[in-house]
């Protein structure tokens, strides 16, 4: 488990852009799951929409990769002290199931499908009281600041 000051050691983003709450697992070259408690406060509630909140889509992307890539960095042993960032690199087969609300767990899982010359590829789907909302592969490149 990670709390909020480890995960602060893993990733660069801080607010308003830190999407990952809480790590609840996470297996060294294979998987990690966290969580993302959504509030009604977030402030892409105010345009997206009025009277009808609804988490934007790249925003779960984004949530995901943030997760996928502390696994990265978990898996080679390295931090973002260490001169080297995680980038969202790309993502393919996303697909959305319903919307994210106000007073939803995002809780997300990924699964490392492969590693190559500092590009990850990993498998992700985020939940909601256990309903898929979003699935999707997401790649981050490792690179040095």
């Amino acid at each position: 488990m990670m709390y909020i000051d480890e995960i602060l050691e893993y990733l660069p983003h801080r607010y308003p852009f830190l999407l990952v709450d809480r790590v609840t697992e996470v297996e060294k070259g294979k998987l990690i799951k966290g969580y993302k408690n959504i509030s009604f406060n977030e402030q892409f509630f105010q345009g997206h929409f009025p009277g009808n909140p609804i988490m934007p889509g790249v925003l779960i992307i984004e949530a995901m990769a943030q997760l996928s890539g502390i696994l990265g960095f978990v898996t080679v042993e390295r931090k973002p002290s260490d001169g080297v960032v995680q980038y969202l690199a790309g993502s393919s087969k996303a697909r959305f199931k319903r919307p994210v609300l106000p007073g939803d767990r995002l809780s997300m899982e990924s699964e490392l499908i492969s590693s190559k010359r500092g590009i990850w590829k990993f498998d992700c789907r985020a939940l909601v009281d256990g309903e898929v909302v979003c699935v999707a592969e997401i790649l981050t490149a490792e690179r040095e600041v």
